[in-house]
């Protein structure tokens, strides 16, 4: 398989669904793999008909962490990492949805955290098998995993390894919902696609302050959204548009609350 035929992207309507495609080694994170990731994210990032992204995995895994036989010596790895994959998906102003298929394992969890929310299959399973390799997190998941599930649910998973599954997952406030394997991508598509019916520059200016409101404290966020407030209201508020679009908000909220 050559390297672009490690993550396949298919692009529709502004929509690109990203899928990692070494279904064989349950999606494992070869040096390789990372630095197709971190490519086809940069282009993302580019592409100005792009709004929103889909990352998945082929076959039974999203992907289970780093290629241990490369880790661990056993097999050469077919090409130097020189990958971020952090900041390459922080570098994204389009919102990334996680459609975790399957097994989500240790740097695989971890890659699943940089998304910025995730629908789970019935099939998903995480864990945090860092402390069974011996390797520190270093993909961020020690300070993003406490931050969405809690400190002492954190510390129970990264400090036993042992695994999540989905339903719990979703109790736990780390995923959004759980549905049908056959459901996954269906539902990460509509609800792209209720992004995509968004204003896309207010759009981009709630994910900025979120995602920085998300590394600050509770002071620094309250004047961080204070700020964007104040100057996106100068200048990208007029009453015309707000009237323009008034209607089909209220239209959908009857629709969705009947």
């Amino acid at each position: 398989m050559s390297d672009s035929q490690l993550v396949l992207i298919e692009k529709s309507s502004g929509i690109a669904t990203v899928t990692l495609n070494r279904p064989e080694a349950l999606n494992a994170l070869s040096a390789a793999l990372r630095n197709r990731i971190a490519e086809v994210f940069t282009e993302l990032a580019n592409d100005s008909e792009i709004e929103v992204v889909i990352l998945t995995g082929a076959g039974r895994a999203f992907t289970v962490g780093l290629d241990l036989k490369e880790l661990g010596g056993e097999i050469a790895p077919t090409a130097a990492s020189a990958s971020d994959l952090s900041a390459a998906l922080g570098a994204l102003d389009q919102p990334v949805i996680g459609a975790v298929n399957g097994f989500a394992i240790t740097g695989g969890f971890e890659l699943a955290l940089m998304c910025d929310f995730l629908i789970a299959s019935t099939e998903a399973k995480f864990a945090d098998t860092h402390a069974r390799v011996g390797v520190v997190p270093g993909w961020g998941l020690s300070q993003r995993l406490p931050r969405l599930i809690g400190i002492n649910r954190a510390k129970e998973l990264s400090l036993s390894g042992n695994y999540l599954d989905a339903e719990t997952a979703c109790a736990w406030g780390l995923v959004n919902r759980v549905v049908e394997p056959a459901a996954l991508l269906p539902t990460c598509r509509q609800l792209a696609e209720d992004i995509l019916s968004t204003d896309l520059q207010t759009r981009r200016e709630i994910k900025r302050i979120m995602d920085e409101g998300w590394h600050a404290s509770l002071a620094e966020g309250l004047e961080i959204e204070h700020q964007a407030s104040t100057v996106h209201g100068r200048t990208h508020v007029r009453p015309e548009k707000v009237a323009a679009r008034r209607a089909a908000i209220q239209s959908r909220g009857r629709e969705q609350s009947s």
